[in-house]
Formats: structure tokens, C-alpha cells, sequence
């Protein structure tokens, strides 16, 4: 597999195991290295979310938004096509991601951000070495009826 695959690879499965209501116990932070970086960016998403460091704390902040806790009642997140450069034990990648969501509260929106993701070639896997999310559209779908 290459370099772009196995990374796609790790990413799709992270976002995989975000979704709600399917989710693995256990495996999301076999995806991060131990001294990974999670922060959102731009206006939006830096105040939102901050920064986040260490694989512990990147993973108890994203189940924070996971079931048992009450914040997602369906959520899937969707890929698509992206760029990977680099090599040796790192890679870094650009992606676009659409999440649709809707939340306990009923309410529910599309959004879409970029992801610039960076890889650490274990291996076994890559590994997200750092992880920067910024919004780039939302808008409210309809609510229950």
C-alpha cells in the first residue's frame, strides 16, 4: 500500500469511529502517536476547539462528543479525495470533509472543513502525529418534524 492509501486509510478510520451511532471502543487512540496535536483553526474552529496534546487527552476530549454522552444522535463523516506529500516517517495530507449531524436537541446542519493531517509512518499503520480542522461552510438542515 502506498504512502497516500495508508493514510487515507488511518483517516477514513478515524472518522469512522467518530461517527455515531457506529463506534469501536478502544481503537481511536491506536490512530494518534503519544504526542500528538489536535487543534482546530481558523476564527471558528480555534476558539471552538483549541489545542489539544497527547494521544490521553486527544481521545478523552473526542469522546467528550461520543455516546454515552448526550451530544450527537446521529453523525457520519465523509471523505473525499485529497493530497499526501513527504516521505521517510513523515507524511503530511489535505483533505476536505463533509459532516452531516443532528444533535440531541433535534437540531441538525452540514458542515465542511479542511483537514490537514500529519503522519507518522510506524510500521504497522500510519499514526496522526497532528491533526488541524478548519470550517470552512455550515448550514442548519431541516429539524425533526
Amino acid at each position: 500500500m502506498n504512502a497516500y492509501d495508508a493514510c487515507s486509510a488511518t483517516l477514513t478510520r478515524y472518522l469512522a469511529l467518530c461517527d455515531v451511532p457506529a463506534r469501536v471502543e478502544g481503537e481511536l487512540g491506536d490512530l494518534f502517536t503519544e504526542d500528538a496535536v489536535w487543534e482546530g483553526g481558523g476564527s471558528a474552529y480555534a476558539e471552538k476547539f483549541g489545542r489539544t496534546e497527547g494521544r490521553e487527552a486527544i481521545v478523552a476530549m473526542l469522546t467528550a462528543y461520543l455516546p454515552p454522552h448526550p451530544h450527537f444522535r446521529t453523525n457520519v463523516h465523509l471523505l473525499f479525495p485529497g493530497t499526501v506529500d513527504g516521505g521517510g516517517r513523515g507524511v503530511r495530507g489535505s483533505w476536505q470533509m463533509q459532516q452531516l449531524s443532528r444533535y440531541e436537541s433535534g437540531e441538525a446542519e452540514l458542515m465542511v472543513a479542511r483537514l490537514d493531517v500529519t503522519f507518522r509512518l510506524d510500521p504497522d499503520r500510519p499514526r496522526i502525529s497532528a491533526f488541524r480542522t478548519e470550517r470552512l461552510f455550515t448550514a442548519p438542515l431541516p429539524g425533526e418534524r
